[in-house]
């Protein structure tokens, strides 16, 4: 076992820390532990979220359906949303827009 710090030799058991040994180094008197696991959510699980919110659905009902916290949904679409571009500017906007299937209702149903 060698120090990921320092790579000394001397190091010693210290404990365990979430069911995993925890070692010390004598030299550089860091602490660490042998092996690491990757935590959070997969990639898979962050896209289907991701697609359920696009298509609608709400963070709460989200929540429901996959079992990943709504603030954890949040930080996803606002991540995802940092990534895309800028909405394009005024000049790039068309003066004349055709509109189809618009409905109003002006009145009282009586």
């Amino acid at each position: 076992m060698k120090c990921p710090n320092c790579q000394s030799d001397k190091v010693r058991k210290n404990g365990h820390r979430r069911e995993k040994q925890n070692y010390h180094c004598k030299k550089c008197d860091r602490q660490f532990i042998d092996q690491y696991t990757a935590r959070g959510y997969s990639i898979k699980v962050k896209e289907n979220c991701l697609k359920m919110y696009v298509n609608g659905l709400g963070f709460r009902a989200i929540e429901r359906v996959s079992g990943v916290n709504h603030n954890t949904i949040i930080r996803w679409v606002k991540a995802t949303a940092d990534k895309l571009p800028n909405a394009p500017s005024v000049e790039e906007i068309p003066e004349i827009t055709e509109i189809d299937e618009l409905q109003t209702f002006v009145g009282k149903k009586k």
